[in-house]
């Protein structure tokens, strides 16, 4: 695996991979666990060589968030990927990234308003702006997300269509579905911020979901499901719940019911922690 840090050596890395076949991209922040190895396992089926890129985004995280807690590992990352036969490690600086004077910001519209975009205000355009950038840098084929971050996923998608970027189409943007831990709680990088009885409280996220989705696919009504749900897990000991919303899955347009394409969101916070989940409730 080639590892690379400055734009100067990505170039031509990217441009010799390209030469000899259809190359897929993994954005990440690193901390890679098993849902970030599911994406890159995915993009070989996919492509005939993976790029992996690991950058923690500054611009993503608001100015009370955890920037500076957020793990980084990247030699134990770097073996990870190697293992799993990606070709290209891409792993800039910020200065690299966002050089002195940088002034650009893409904001995206609709599909970041509501759920996280409320509660974090500046982050989608962190995600977009970013996101933009490691496309024109990389310039892949193919790229893989996961469906956990749903909501970014919406807005990327957007994103490479509004802006007729590199990728050939956007159905060249794709989501994985969310790798789970044996209790359904889904892979997070920041599940490592639990501690044992914190973790063992989020396990009551994805149980609570499905019994609400349950109700609701049995015709209860969401005005009455949705508030259940958070009392749920507040009495599982949750210590607030950002939102838990029924929204439409392609445009997030919010929805009264269960309906076709409806998904289930859930934001909901542990001490310091804040975890996210979407799950269908109707295919």
């Amino acid at each position: 695996m080639h590892t690379v840090t400055t734009l100067a050596d990505l170039r031509p890395a990217t441009e010799a991979l390209r030469a000899s076949g259809t190359l897929a991209l993994v954005p990440t922040m690193g901390a890679l666990h098993e849902g970030h190895l599911a994406l890159v396992r995915e993009a070989r089926e996919a492509a005939d060589h993976v790029a992996v890129s690991i950058f923690v985004n500054p611009r993503q995280f608001g100015a009370n968030e955890d920037l500076d807690a957020y793990p980084r590992q990247l030699a134990l990352d770097s073996a990870l990927l190697e293992v799993e036969g990606v070709g290209l490690l891409w792993a800039p600086s910020p200065e690299e990234v966002y050089p002195q004077g940088y002034a650009t910001n893409i904001s995206v519209a609709g599909v970041s308003e509501g759920l996280c975009g409320a509660d974090r205000p500046g982050h989608f355009d962190g995600v977009a702006t970013v996101v933009c950038k490691l496309f024109n840098q990389v310039r892949p084929d193919i790229a893989f997300f996961g469906e956990k971050d749903w909501q970014q996923l919406a807005v990327i998608r957007r994103m490479a269509r509004d802006l007729d970027l590199t990728l050939p189409h956007v159905e060249a943007i794709h989501g994985v579905p969310i790798v789970r831990e044996a209790d359904g709680l889904a892979m997070s990088s920041r599940n490592a911020y639990l501690s044992a009885d914190q973790r063992a409280t989020a396990a009551a996220l994805p149980r609570e979901m499905r019994a609400a989705i349950a109700r609701l696919a049995a015709g209860d009504p969401a005005h009455s499901v949705l508030p259940a749900l958070t009392g749920e897990l507040l009495e599982a000991g949750f210590d607030s719940v950002d939102y838990a919303e029924l929204r439409h899955g392609d445009n997030l347009a919010p929805t009264a019911g269960a309906a076709p394409g409806t998904r289930l969101f859930v934001a909901a916070r542990i001490g310091g922690t804040r975890l996210i989940d979407n799950m269908p409730v109707v295919g």
